[in-house]
């Protein structure tokens, strides 16, 4: 009887002890979605009133001139992002595709996976002072393509992590089943495979594409800044994230204005990408 007790009063303990730490994480979680929302609404509400067609189709005046636009931060804003997505997203399906098929029993290959993990976390100031001190010190100068660079380090490690954690839900009887038919290796990465883990790859990409495209630090110690819209890569080239910072800091309303609209269309593109990814995952689990 004693024993009951004891255990009708330990499982009370228990609830309470759930119902407390559930309580605490849903006041957590409210806090968290408050303050996104409020961000959100706060740039939508200042920057839907500021964009128009000239903020990406014109360059901008000279400083206290109001007027003009931001060509030059969208032009050299993607392409930076995408020569980064064309270096990183190769680099890191091909280390995914190592990682799993070539060294899943490796300790070796096992610790280089471990601390691709790790660089997922890592400050991307950090690789901006690494680009900087490997290209851009030698070079003399910042060049938009060193910003590429740090833009594909960064979006390296979660496509590489992405794709290696797919290919390892592909059951390996169709491996072996193609290995029977008489496949070679490569042919069994690259026709079961990948092509069995093509939509959570993609989901990957994607997620890569959005953890580099509102990256400020990186491009202050690589491509910097430049006032003028200019296609070459291996000058000082404008970023939308970069441009923003330097108008906000700056002491004239119309770059203010400028600064809250780009926000909101920075903000708009990662969502979509994110958006994508979310969609992608639900149809693979559907």
């Amino acid at each position: 009887m004693e024993d009951l007790r004891r255990l009708e009063r330990r499982i009370k303990y228990r609830k309470i002890k759930s119902g407390f730490i559930l309580f605490l994480s849903f006041i957590t979680a409210v806090y968290g979605i408050f303050w996104l929302f409020w961000i959100i609404i706060d740039v939508f509400i200042n920057g839907f009133q500021n964009i128009s067609f000239s903020l990406i189709l014109e360059d901008p005046n000279p400083p206290g001139v109001e007027g003009g636009g931001l060509k030059h931060a969208f032009v050299g804003h993607f392409l930076i992002t995408g020569i980064a997505t064309l270096i990183g997203v190769p680099i890191g399906i091909a280390a995914g595709v190592f990682f799993t098929e070539y060294g899943r029993y490796s300790k070796i290959v096992g610790f280089m996976r471990t601390m691709t993990d790790s660089l997922v976390s890592l400050p991307s100031i950090i690789v901006g002072t690494s680009v900087y001190a490997i290209l851009v010190k030698p070079v003399g100068h910042f060049f938009g393509l060193s910003g590429s660079v740090a833009l594909a380090l960064l979006m390296l490690p979660v496509i590489a992590i992405t794709t290696a954690q797919i290919l390892k839900l592909v059951p390996d009887s169709l491996r072996e089943a193609a290995y029977a038919l008489g496949a070679y290796k490569w042919q069994v990465i690259k026709d079961v495979s990948l092509v069995a883990a093509k939509r959570g790859i993609l989901t990957g990409v994607i997620l890569g594409i959005a953890r580099i495209t509102g990256e400020t630090a990186p491009l202050l110690f690589t491509s910097f800044n430049n006032n003028f819209t200019t296609y070459n890569v291996f000058e000082p080239m404008a970023s939308l994230t970069v441009t923003i910072f330097v108008y906000v800091m700056g002491p004239y309303e119309d770059w203010h204005k400028k600064a809250w609209a780009s926000a909101l269309i920075l903000t708009f593109v990662t969502l979509i990408f994110f958006i994508l990814a979310k969609y992608m995952v639900g149809r693979k689990k559907a």
